[in-house]
Protein backbone atom coordinates (compact mmCIF):
# COMPACT_ATOMS: atom_id res chain seq x y z
CA UNK A 1 0.00 0.00 0.00
CA UNK A 2 3.07 2.29 0.56
CA UNK A 3 4.40 2.08 -2.20
CA UNK A 4 1.18 3.16 -4.14
CA UNK A 5 -0.08 5.47 -1.09
CA UNK A 6 2.19 8.06 0.64
CA UNK A 7 0.58 9.88 4.51
CA UNK A 8 -0.54 13.36 3.84
CA UNK A 9 1.77 15.73 5.47
CA UNK A 10 1.01 18.99 7.03
CA UNK A 11 -1.95 19.66 9.57
CA UNK A 12 -5.08 17.44 9.99
CA UNK A 13 -8.49 19.02 8.53
CA UNK A 14 -9.80 21.96 10.95
CA UNK A 15 -13.04 19.41 11.73
CA UNK A 16 -10.86 17.16 12.87
CA UNK A 17 -8.73 19.46 15.26
CA UNK A 18 -11.28 19.51 17.93
CA UNK A 19 -10.17 17.95 21.08
CA UNK A 20 -11.50 14.63 22.12
CA UNK A 21 -14.23 14.08 24.90
CA UNK A 22 -13.51 10.43 24.60
CA UNK A 23 -12.20 8.77 27.91
CA UNK A 24 -10.92 5.04 27.88
CA UNK A 25 -10.64 3.26 30.72
CA UNK A 26 -7.02 3.34 32.15
CA UNK A 27 -6.55 -0.52 31.86
CA UNK A 28 -7.44 -0.28 28.41
CA UNK A 29 -5.22 -2.62 26.03
CA UNK A 30 -6.44 -0.78 22.98
CA UNK A 31 -6.88 3.00 22.69
CA UNK A 32 -7.50 4.94 19.71
CA UNK A 33 -8.29 8.56 20.40
CA UNK A 34 -9.21 11.29 17.55
CA UNK A 35 -7.50 8.86 15.30
CA UNK A 36 -6.98 9.88 11.60
CA UNK A 37 -5.23 8.45 8.68
CA UNK A 38 -4.99 10.24 5.30
CA UNK A 39 -4.13 8.73 2.34
CA UNK A 40 -2.98 10.45 -1.29
CA UNK A 41 -3.37 8.64 -4.16
CA UNK A 42 -1.89 10.78 -7.33
CA UNK A 43 -3.72 14.29 -6.70
CA UNK A 44 -6.70 12.45 -4.99
CA UNK A 45 -6.69 12.82 -1.01
CA UNK A 46 -8.42 9.93 0.81
CA UNK A 47 -9.36 10.39 4.78
CA UNK A 48 -9.31 6.97 5.40
CA UNK A 49 -10.34 8.03 9.47
CA UNK A 50 -11.99 10.61 10.54
CA UNK A 51 -11.42 11.05 14.26
CA UNK A 52 -11.83 7.82 15.42
CA UNK A 53 -12.08 6.66 18.94
CA UNK A 54 -11.95 2.99 20.40
CA UNK A 55 -11.59 1.86 23.30
CA UNK A 56 -10.51 -2.63 23.79
CA UNK A 57 -10.28 -4.24 27.05
CA UNK A 58 -7.56 -7.66 27.54
CA UNK A 59 -8.88 -10.82 26.78
CA UNK A 60 -11.40 -8.93 24.62
CA UNK A 61 -12.91 -10.25 21.16
CA UNK A 62 -14.65 -7.42 19.12
CA UNK A 63 -16.14 -7.68 15.46
CA UNK A 64 -15.71 -4.80 12.99
CA UNK A 65 -18.09 -4.11 10.49
CA UNK A 66 -18.98 -1.51 7.85
CA UNK A 67 -19.44 -0.63 4.30
CA UNK A 68 -16.32 -1.55 1.88
CA UNK A 69 -13.96 1.94 2.41
CA UNK A 70 -15.23 2.68 5.54
CA UNK A 71 -11.83 2.03 7.16
CA UNK A 72 -12.27 -1.06 8.64
CA UNK A 73 -8.80 -2.73 7.20
CA UNK A 74 -6.83 0.73 7.47
CA UNK A 75 -7.75 0.76 11.57
CA UNK A 76 -6.43 -2.93 11.20
CA UNK A 77 -3.36 -1.67 9.68
CA UNK A 78 -3.03 1.23 11.92
CA UNK A 79 -3.11 -1.39 14.93
CA UNK A 80 -1.22 -3.77 13.69
CA UNK A 81 1.62 -1.72 12.96
CA UNK A 82 1.47 -2.05 9.41
CA UNK A 83 0.72 1.42 8.98
CA UNK A 84 0.85 4.73 10.59
CA UNK A 85 -1.61 6.86 11.22
CA UNK A 86 -1.63 10.88 10.24
CA UNK A 87 -2.68 12.13 13.43
CA UNK A 88 -4.36 11.00 16.69
CA UNK A 89 -2.84 8.59 18.97
CA UNK A 90 -3.00 4.50 19.04
CA UNK A 91 -1.03 3.19 21.85
CA UNK A 92 -1.59 -1.02 22.67
CA UNK A 93 -0.62 -2.67 25.91
CA UNK A 94 0.86 0.92 26.76
CA UNK A 95 3.34 1.17 24.00
CA UNK A 96 2.35 4.44 21.53
CA UNK A 97 2.93 3.38 18.33
CA UNK A 98 3.32 6.84 16.93
CA UNK A 99 6.10 7.19 19.06
CA UNK A 100 8.06 3.73 17.72
CA UNK A 101 10.73 3.78 15.87
CA UNK A 102 10.77 1.62 12.68
CA UNK A 103 12.71 -1.01 14.25
CA UNK A 104 10.77 -0.66 16.95
CA UNK A 105 8.12 -1.05 15.44
CA UNK A 106 9.44 -3.99 13.38
CA UNK A 107 9.75 -5.97 16.45
CA UNK A 108 5.95 -4.96 17.96
CA UNK A 109 4.70 -6.75 14.77
CA UNK A 110 7.25 -9.57 14.85
CA UNK A 111 6.52 -10.48 18.42
CA UNK A 112 3.06 -8.62 19.79
CA UNK A 113 0.69 -9.18 16.81
CA UNK A 114 -0.57 -12.07 14.45
CA UNK A 115 -2.42 -11.97 11.43
CA UNK A 116 -4.90 -13.95 9.52
CA UNK A 117 -5.79 -12.65 6.31
CA UNK A 118 -8.52 -13.63 3.59
CA UNK A 119 -6.37 -14.57 1.17
CA UNK A 120 -4.27 -18.11 2.01
CA UNK A 121 -1.18 -16.54 -0.32
CA UNK A 122 -0.72 -13.99 3.08
CA UNK A 123 -0.52 -16.54 5.33
CA UNK A 124 1.08 -19.86 4.57
CA UNK A 125 3.80 -20.86 1.89
CA UNK A 126 2.23 -23.51 -0.45
CA UNK A 127 5.17 -25.72 -0.79
CA UNK A 128 5.40 -25.85 2.92
CA UNK A 129 3.73 -28.70 5.39
CA UNK A 130 1.49 -27.58 8.21
CA UNK A 131 3.65 -28.10 10.69
CA UNK A 132 6.35 -26.37 9.26
CA UNK A 133 4.27 -23.08 7.74
CA UNK A 134 3.54 -23.06 11.88
CA UNK A 135 7.53 -23.32 12.82
CA UNK A 136 8.09 -20.38 9.93
CA UNK A 137 7.10 -17.71 12.19
CA UNK A 138 9.61 -19.21 15.32
CA UNK A 139 12.52 -19.58 13.00
CA UNK A 140 12.53 -16.09 12.35
CA UNK A 141 12.35 -15.44 15.77
CA UNK A 142 15.58 -17.53 16.74
CA UNK A 143 13.57 -20.28 18.78
CA UNK A 144 15.27 -23.95 18.88
CA UNK A 145 14.36 -26.57 17.21
CA UNK A 146 12.74 -28.32 20.41
CA UNK A 147 10.46 -25.84 21.49
CA UNK A 148 9.71 -25.36 18.05
CA UNK A 149 8.47 -28.47 17.67
CA UNK A 150 6.36 -28.66 20.97
CA UNK A 151 5.12 -25.44 20.44
CA UNK A 152 4.05 -26.16 16.70
CA UNK A 153 2.40 -29.24 17.71
CA UNK A 154 0.66 -27.71 20.69
CA UNK A 155 -0.70 -25.11 18.30
CA UNK A 156 -1.93 -27.41 15.67
CA UNK A 157 -3.48 -29.71 18.06
CA UNK A 158 -5.41 -26.81 19.14
CA UNK A 159 -7.13 -26.42 15.97
CA UNK A 160 -7.27 -29.80 15.31
CA UNK A 161 -5.35 -30.75 12.82
CA UNK A 162 -2.24 -32.51 14.30
CA UNK A 163 -3.01 -35.47 12.21
CA UNK A 164 -2.44 -33.33 8.97
CA UNK A 165 0.83 -31.92 10.45
CA UNK A 166 2.98 -33.11 7.13
CA UNK A 167 0.10 -31.92 4.42
CA UNK A 168 0.44 -28.97 2.35
CA UNK A 169 -1.82 -26.38 0.91
CA UNK A 170 -3.14 -28.55 -1.74
CA UNK A 171 -4.01 -31.36 0.43
CA UNK A 172 -6.23 -29.13 2.94
CA UNK A 173 -9.81 -27.93 2.72
CA UNK A 174 -10.30 -24.03 2.87
CA UNK A 175 -10.99 -24.26 6.44
CA UNK A 176 -8.09 -26.45 7.32
CA UNK A 177 -6.02 -23.77 5.79
CA UNK A 178 -7.50 -20.56 7.83
CA UNK A 179 -7.37 -22.97 10.85
CA UNK A 180 -3.29 -23.42 10.36
CA UNK A 181 -3.16 -19.49 9.22
CA UNK A 182 -4.49 -19.46 13.13
CA UNK A 183 -2.05 -21.30 14.31
CA UNK A 184 0.77 -19.44 12.65
CA UNK A 185 -0.44 -16.14 13.63
CA UNK A 186 -0.20 -17.24 17.45
CA UNK A 187 3.37 -19.07 16.79
CA UNK A 188 5.44 -16.21 18.35
CA UNK A 189 2.71 -15.63 21.49
CA UNK A 190 1.17 -12.76 20.54
CA UNK A 191 -0.68 -10.63 22.74
CA UNK A 192 -3.04 -9.22 20.47
CA UNK A 193 -5.08 -11.17 17.31
CA UNK A 194 -6.13 -9.25 14.28
CA UNK A 195 -7.93 -11.24 11.65
CA UNK A 196 -9.18 -9.21 8.23
CA UNK A 197 -12.07 -11.26 6.77
CA UNK A 198 -10.46 -14.56 7.24
CA UNK A 199 -14.48 -16.40 6.56
CA UNK A 200 -14.39 -14.21 3.01
CA UNK A 201 -13.68 -17.16 1.34
CA UNK A 202 -15.44 -20.00 3.16
CA UNK A 203 -18.94 -21.35 2.79
CA UNK A 204 -21.84 -20.27 5.66
CA UNK A 205 -20.75 -23.52 7.88
CA UNK A 206 -17.42 -23.86 7.47
CA UNK A 207 -16.98 -20.13 8.40
CA UNK A 208 -19.03 -20.81 11.39
CA UNK A 209 -16.27 -22.97 12.74
CA UNK A 210 -13.86 -20.81 12.28
CA UNK A 211 -15.41 -17.65 14.15
CA UNK A 212 -15.86 -20.45 16.70
CA UNK A 213 -12.25 -21.43 16.98
CA UNK A 214 -11.40 -17.79 17.17
CA UNK A 215 -13.39 -17.50 20.52
CA UNK A 216 -11.71 -21.09 21.53
CA UNK A 217 -8.41 -19.27 20.88
CA UNK A 218 -9.15 -16.16 22.10
CA UNK A 219 -10.10 -17.97 25.81
CA UNK A 220 -7.64 -20.63 25.46
CA UNK A 221 -4.33 -18.30 25.15
CA UNK A 222 -5.87 -14.93 27.08
CA UNK A 223 -5.89 -13.04 23.31
CA UNK A 224 -7.04 -9.82 22.66
CA UNK A 225 -9.39 -10.47 19.30
CA UNK A 226 -10.67 -8.07 16.65
CA UNK A 227 -12.06 -9.40 13.54
CA UNK A 228 -13.20 -7.25 10.55
CA UNK A 229 -15.73 -8.86 8.45
CA UNK A 230 -18.69 -8.56 6.03
CA UNK A 231 -19.96 -11.88 7.86
CA UNK A 232 -23.45 -11.24 9.24
CA UNK A 233 -22.15 -14.37 11.78
CA UNK A 234 -20.33 -12.29 13.57
CA UNK A 235 -22.79 -11.14 16.14
CA UNK A 236 -22.96 -14.60 16.94
CA UNK A 237 -19.26 -15.35 17.79
CA UNK A 238 -17.78 -11.58 19.59
CA UNK A 239 -18.36 -10.01 22.42
CA UNK A 240 -19.44 -6.64 20.71
CA UNK A 241 -19.57 -5.73 17.28
CA UNK A 242 -18.21 -1.86 16.43
CA UNK A 243 -20.03 -0.75 13.06
CA UNK A 244 -16.95 2.31 11.37
CA UNK A 245 -18.96 4.67 8.87
CA UNK A 246 -16.88 7.07 7.42
CA UNK A 247 -13.80 6.38 9.31
CA UNK A 248 -16.27 7.15 12.46
CA UNK A 249 -17.47 4.51 14.97
CA UNK A 250 -21.53 4.92 14.57
CA UNK A 251 -22.37 2.23 16.83
CA UNK A 252 -22.04 -0.87 19.02
CA UNK A 253 -23.87 -3.74 19.66
CA UNK A 254 -23.13 -5.46 22.75
CA UNK A 255 -24.22 -8.98 23.94
CA UNK A 256 -25.41 -9.89 27.03
CA UNK A 257 -22.03 -11.42 29.20
CA UNK A 258 -24.43 -14.52 29.77
CA UNK A 259 -25.56 -15.61 26.51
CA UNK A 260 -21.28 -14.87 25.10
CA UNK A 261 -20.20 -18.48 25.91
CA UNK A 262 -23.25 -20.09 24.96
CA UNK A 263 -23.17 -18.46 21.71
CA UNK A 264 -20.78 -20.56 19.51
CA UNK A 265 -19.10 -23.65 20.44
CA UNK A 266 -17.17 -24.52 17.02
CA UNK A 267 -19.78 -22.91 15.03
CA UNK A 268 -22.97 -25.01 16.97
CA UNK A 269 -25.95 -22.98 17.65
CA UNK A 270 -27.09 -23.19 21.09
CA UNK A 271 -29.68 -25.78 21.53
CA UNK A 272 -33.60 -24.76 21.85
CA UNK A 273 -35.33 -23.92 24.80
CA UNK A 274 -32.01 -21.95 25.62
CA UNK A 275 -32.75 -18.42 26.46
CA UNK A 276 -32.80 -16.01 23.47
CA UNK A 277 -29.27 -13.75 22.94
CA UNK A 278 -30.06 -10.14 23.91
CA UNK A 279 -28.10 -7.42 21.58
CA UNK A 280 -28.15 -4.08 22.43
CA UNK A 281 -27.09 -1.38 19.61
CA UNK A 282 -25.76 2.02 20.61
CA UNK A 283 -25.32 4.69 18.50
CA UNK A 284 -21.91 6.53 19.43
CA UNK A 285 -21.57 10.18 20.23
CA UNK A 286 -18.28 11.77 18.85
CA UNK A 287 -16.49 14.71 20.95
CA UNK A 288 -18.27 17.10 18.81
CA UNK A 289 -21.69 15.78 19.80
CA UNK A 290 -22.24 14.59 16.80
CA UNK A 291 -23.81 10.69 16.18
CA UNK A 292 -24.76 9.01 13.02
CA UNK A 293 -27.84 7.39 12.44
CA UNK A 294 -28.33 4.48 9.87
CA UNK A 295 -29.35 5.90 6.58
CA UNK A 296 -32.24 3.10 6.52
CA UNK A 297 -33.73 4.90 9.62
CA UNK A 298 -33.37 8.48 8.38
CA UNK A 299 -35.82 7.06 5.34
CA UNK A 300 -38.05 6.02 7.29
CA UNK A 301 -38.58 8.63 9.40
CA UNK A 302 -38.87 10.96 6.47
CA UNK A 303 -35.49 12.97 7.39
CA UNK A 304 -33.44 15.08 5.00
CA UNK A 305 -30.71 17.45 5.71
CA UNK A 306 -32.39 19.67 8.54
CA UNK A 307 -34.31 18.34 12.07
CA UNK A 308 -35.85 20.10 15.10
CA UNK A 309 -34.81 19.10 18.52
CA UNK A 310 -36.29 19.43 21.63
CA UNK A 311 -36.13 17.84 25.01
CA UNK A 312 -39.15 15.47 26.83
CA UNK A 313 -39.38 13.30 30.02
CA UNK A 314 -37.63 10.24 28.21
CA UNK A 315 -34.76 11.82 26.30
CA UNK A 316 -33.75 14.14 23.42
CA UNK A 317 -36.69 14.14 20.35
CA UNK A 318 -35.46 14.68 16.77
CA UNK A 319 -38.20 15.61 14.43
CA UNK A 320 -37.99 16.13 10.74
CA UNK A 321 -38.65 19.65 9.23
CA UNK A 322 -41.80 19.69 6.90
CA UNK A 323 -40.66 20.65 3.03
CA UNK A 324 -36.99 19.11 3.51
CA UNK A 325 -36.08 16.38 0.76
CA UNK A 326 -35.99 13.27 2.61
CA UNK A 327 -32.61 11.62 3.22
CA UNK A 328 -31.45 9.38 -0.11
CA UNK A 329 -32.04 5.49 -0.12
CA UNK A 330 -28.42 3.68 0.67
CA UNK A 331 -26.76 2.83 -2.94
CA UNK A 332 -24.57 0.34 -0.80
CA UNK A 333 -25.32 -3.29 -1.08
CA UNK A 334 -27.05 -5.11 1.59
CA UNK A 335 -24.07 -7.61 2.09
CA UNK A 336 -21.89 -4.80 2.38
CA UNK A 337 -23.27 -3.84 6.16
CA UNK A 338 -24.61 -6.72 7.27
CA UNK A 339 -25.67 -5.30 10.66
CA UNK A 340 -27.46 -2.30 9.69
CA UNK A 341 -30.80 -1.82 10.49
CA UNK A 342 -34.08 -2.35 8.00
CA UNK A 343 -36.71 -0.67 7.48
CA UNK A 344 -38.39 -1.99 9.97
CA UNK A 345 -36.50 -0.53 12.50
CA UNK A 346 -33.93 -1.63 15.37
CA UNK A 347 -36.22 -3.34 17.48
CA UNK A 348 -37.73 -5.95 14.68
CA UNK A 349 -34.46 -6.43 13.02
CA UNK A 350 -32.77 -7.04 16.42
CA UNK A 351 -35.50 -9.72 17.09
CA UNK A 352 -34.92 -11.13 14.01
CA UNK A 353 -31.27 -12.02 14.77
CA UNK A 354 -31.96 -12.87 18.01
CA UNK A 355 -34.02 -15.88 16.50
CA UNK A 356 -31.09 -17.25 14.39
CA UNK A 357 -29.10 -17.77 17.35
CA UNK A 358 -31.15 -19.57 19.89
Amino acid sequence: MKSEEENMPGEKPPDLAEASSFIPHPSSFIVCENLVKIYKVTDIEVVALQGLDLAVERGELIGIVGASGSGKSTLLNVLGGLDRPSAGRVAVDGQDLLKLSDRDLDHYRRTRVGFVWQQVARNLIPYLTAQQNVEVPMTVAGIGAQEKQARSRSLLEAVGLWEHRHHRLAQLSGGQQQRVAIAVALANKPGLLLADEPTGELDSATAQQILGLLRQMNAQFGLTTIVVTHDPHIVQAVDRVVTIRDGRISSETIRRVSDVEAALTAGISPAAGQAAHVLEEYLVVDAGGRLQVPPDLLEQAGIGDRVTVEVNEEGILIRPVAGRPAAPSSAAPAQEEPLRAKPNGLREWWARISKQVR
